[in-house]
């Protein structure tokens, strides 16, 4: 391949997003692949005033606010796409945990739909593949639960609320056409799958 293929994780917490990827990781390059793990956040060099907004959004749910942080995390979006992404080596694979829906947790007034051409208008770049990773709500609830960071959340505090930012989260991805990775089995079995997926691009 003549540029890097960028392929994004994204989907609720809990559902094994970082488990799967480092997976995914390890096969690839074991197959002799050049795979680059990046994050959003840690690429984000506004990130500090973007979570200071989440924050604010947290504590106070306001539509005009809630815009506000689809339009910094756009931005960032924006930013990765034009100063970090093109820096990626040609023929390499640039794994990505989490991209568009980052914002799910909080999309409580502004529809997907309407993020999603903030970040085009932008000119964000289009993952070459995006895999919603999901598992049955109550599964990762357990899961996030389970970890000793938590939930680690800023604004799902119960499970009804992870339930509707599953449910919201999955029609997205079905609207959006990205593949569907259930990861309420074996690691091996989404790792496979997903694996899969990357080498029908190649």
């Amino acid at each position: 391949m003549s540029r890097p293929l960028f392929i994004a994780l994204d989907g609720p917490k809990g559902t094994g997003k970082t488990t799967l990827l480092e997976a995914v990781t390890r096969v690839l390059r074991a197959d002799g692949k050049k795979v680059i793990r990046l994050c959003e956040k840690k690429n984000d060099p506004c990130r500090s005033e973007t979570m200071a907004l989440v924050n604010r959004l947290a504590r106070a749910p306001d539509a005009d606010l809630e815009w506000a942080v689809c339009e910094r995390l756009a931005q960032s979006r924006a930013w990765i796409s034009g100063h970090v992404l093109p820096r990626q080596p040609p023929g390499s694979i640039v794994l990505i945990d989490r991209w568009y829906p980052s914002d799910a947790a909080f999309r409580r007034l502004v529809p997907f739909a309407e993020i999603l051409r903030l970040n085009m208008d932008r000119n964000v770049q289009v993952p070459d593949l995006h895999v919603g990773v999901v598992t049955a709500p109550e599964t990762s609830w357990t899961r996030a639960a389970a970890r000793s960071r938590g939930l680690s959340s800023t604004v799902i505090h119960r499970l009804e609320e992870h339930v509707a930012c599953t449910e919201a989260f999955e029609r997205a991805a079905a609207d959006q056409g990205w593949v569907l990775c259930r990861n309420d089995g074996t690691i091996e079995a989404a790792t496979r799958q997903v694996v899969a997926e990357i080498q029908g691009l190649l």
